[in-house]
């Protein structure tokens, strides 16, 4: 029986691809714009619902819960400005490195040891990353390293989840994500103003409410279970950006560049399948 952790995970990965649909459907907004449209979703639903439920906004971890904040809105902003730019599911890939980064920041955040044989899993998923970039001519350098920094910062923000642990309700760490980043992103908006027109303000504001429910999934998957263990379950999310890149957007990939897909997701589940065996040996001992 799969544990909660898990579930929570399942469930963000699913939201996650649905919300990425969304914003491929807003090509002439600004990816800034988005997210400030985003956060001021996610600000109104976290403040109603931490106010219904008497918890203090603003949490006792501050700090972390900036730092937590910061980043996510770093990683957000590079991530929805490859999603508008190149195929869906070469954008998912590419923040797909975020597990990766996540485990690797990890040893020195929240000290949690890798084992040399996980190096070697993390190189085949960066091999798989090089066959996108190197056989894909619709994926240009600068979106490549953007997206290699969107995984990157998003691996930061889930150490400071991780870091947390239970001490602060998912709520205020959500919250703190359009705290940091709508100064940064109204601040943009205002001299690079986009008006949305008919059906781009729904699409801004599915966008909006399918993060903020992804995100709490999420929170709770990170705040509930073994962080390398969750971290690499999103591995499903490029299933679901080959399968809706195609069903929306008609996209399909050379076969070197579906080898790289497939060299990035081998790393990962191969890092799955050896933390949850040295995790059983460790019980069983």
């Amino acid at each position: 029986m799969l544990s909660k952790g898990v579930l929570y995970m399942l469930l963000a990965t699913f939201v996650f691809a649905l919300m990425n649909v969304l914003i491929k459907y807003l090509p002439n907004i600004p990816a800034i714009e988005i997210i400030l449209f985003r956060s001021i979703v996610s600000l109104l639903m976290s403040g109603v619902a931490l106010s219904v439920k008497k918890v203090p906004l603003f949490g006792t971890n501050r700090k972390i819960l900036f730092l937590r904040g910061l980043a996510g809105a770093i990683a957000l902003m590079m991530f929805f400005t490859t999603l508008q730019n190149i195929p869906l599911a070469s954008a998912t890939t590419l923040m797909f490195l975020g597990p990766i980064f996540t485990a690797i920041l990890g040893i020195w955040i929240v000290k949690e040891k890798v084992a040399p044989l996980q190096w070697l899993f993390f190189g085949i998923s960066f091999l798989g990353i090089i066959l996108i970039k190197g056989f894909d001519t619709r994926v240009s350098l600068l979106m490549a390293l953007l997206g290699v920094g969107a995984a990157f910062f998003s691996g930061v923000a889930y150490n400071m989840i991780r870091k947390l642990k239970t001490s602060e309700h998912p709520l205020v760490i959500i919250l703190y994500f359009p705290l940091v980043t709508m100064p940064i992103a109204g601040l943009y908006s205002i001299f690079n103003w986009v008006q949305p027109q008919g059906i781009e303000w729904l699409l801004l504001l599915g966008v909006g409410v399918l993060t903020q429910v992804a995100q709490y999934f999420m929170t709770k998957s990170y705040q509930s279970e073994e962080l390398a263990k969750v971290a690499n379950l999103n591995f499903v999310g490029i299933l679901y950006a080959l399968g809706f890149g195609y069903l929306f957007f008609e996209e399909l990939f050379n076969l070197m560049t579906y080898l790289g897909m497939t060299a990035v997701m081998i790393g990962v589940v191969l890092n799955v399948v050896y933390k949850n065996k040295k995790k059983n040996e460790a019980v069983s001992n």
